[in-house]
């Protein structure tokens, strides 16, 4: 027998190092009943009316807000390729990025019908309202 057989053999002898007696092993033979039983029961009439009462499904302010600036944001009747084609465009100008990746004139011609920018010496200039867009 090699050492190591040895050692496992006087390990096992002596019982699991781990394991300190029967008394701390839960029985099997308990029934689960007991718990069961001593737990509060809540009636499915009080779960119903629990759900029609949540506070969860009314609307907060906070999202009334969010929907009715989502429908009056400027992007609202674009594609999505235009409407971040266009912000990036917005960002370029204000950026004053214009002379190293210029805005497309029809983008340009866009921004202005928006209402968004203005011409001030051939140079792009955002107004209030597209610093409000870009802030949002």
């Amino acid at each position: 027998m090699s050492l190591l057989d040895e050692k496992l053999t006087a390990l096992l002898r002596r019982g699991s190092p781990i394991f300190n007696g029967a008394e701390s092993v839960p029985s099997v033979d308990r029934p689960i009943v007991e718990k069961a039983a001593s737990e509060p029961f809540v009636s499915e009439s009080a779960i119903e009316e629990a759900i029609a009462k949540r506070v969860d499904d009314q609307p907060t302010s906070a999202s009334q807000g969010t929907v009715a600036e989502q429908t009056s944001s400027p992007w609202a009747g674009l594609d999505l390729d235009t409407a971040i084609r266009l912000r990036w465009a917005l960002r370029d100008i204000k950026a004053k990025r214009t002379k190293l990746t210029p805005v497309s004139p029809g983008d340009l011609k866009t921004l202005i019908e928006m209402g968004l920018i203005e011409m001030r010496e051939d140079a792009p200039m955002l107004n209030k309202e597209a610093h409000q867009v870009l802030d949002r």
